[in-house]
């Protein structure tokens, strides 16, 4: 049995410069002018969300790591770096434009896993399961720092609105899609012709399932109301987060 790794893999600068991209947008909301405070809170939730999905993938990783997969080491996967999780266009580009349209966190990585090399089907399971756990859990530290700091109103919005997307993140990831982690975590105890055939979908069913989101009437409304009570359970602040919303979405008015 090969040993178990240890986890050296140096922080990538990037995602340094991501964090860093991130204060600074909650350092722009402080500014008592609005444009500021919009500008702020874009570039905190954007750049916050490619920090949440450094998180997201990474913790795929080092999950699959654990459980025996040590190629993920040397993919680069363990550097928090979003140039290995990450195709410019259609995970980088196009899931921010989704967000800056309607808040929506369409799904933006991938951490390719050798399953044969993990030790089991629920080690299978808890790989898939890791990344929207890591999103919920960032979603409650945001809502436990929020309420123990009491940051001025325009930043508190601001932080509130991305604690909000790290559970939209986790609620969509959670569905049984194929290409997606909630069909991830079921689909070791299918049966072969299942798995086979929601494999050949799985490239595209996640954005199809988005595209329902956006343009079927309700969808999108359900997908939030649920998404608030979840944040609600972690003590998030619906008030709050959809403040920050309205900060958000005021660039494109």
């Amino acid at each position: 049995m090969a040993p178990r790794s240890r986890l050296r893999s140096p922080v990538s600068p990037i995602f340094l410069v991501l964090v860093a991209l991130t204060a600074a947008g909650g350092a722009l909301t402080l500014v008592p002018a609005e444009g500021a405070v919009i500008g702020g809170t874009v570039l905190l939730v954007l750049a916050g969300w490619a920090v949440s999905l450094c998180l997201h993938e990474f913790s795929h990783a080092l999950t699959a790591d654990r459980c025996g997969d040590h190629s993920v080491r040397a993919l680069g996967y363990l550097t928090l770096d979003i140039r290995r999780y990450a195709n410019i266009g259609l995970t980088l580009v196009l899931p921010l434009l989704f967000l800056l349209l309607g808040g929506i966190p369409l799904p933006g990585g991938a951490v390719w896993i050798q399953r044969a090399a993990l030790r089991s089907r629920p080690a299978i399971s808890a790989v898939s399961l890791a990344g929207p756990l890591a999103n919920l859990v960032l979603a409650a530290l945001i809502a436990i720092a929020v309420v123990l700091t009491a940051p001025p109103l325009p930043l508190a919005a601001a932080l509130m609105f991305l604690g909000l997307i790290q559970v939209l993140t986790f609620v969509l990831n959670l569905l049984p899609v194929p290409g997606l982690d909630g069909w991830g975590v079921i689909d070791p105890y299918l049966p072969y012709r299942t798995r086979a055939a929601a494999a050949r979908i799985a490239p595209y069913a996640p954005i199809a399932f988005i595209l329902i989101i956006f343009f079927v009437p309700y969808a999108s409304a359900l997908l939030f109301t649920v998404a608030d009570a979840v944040f609600g359970l972690v003590g998030g602040d619906s008030a709050l987060s959809g403040l920050g919303g309205a900060q958000f979405t005021e660039l494109l008015r």
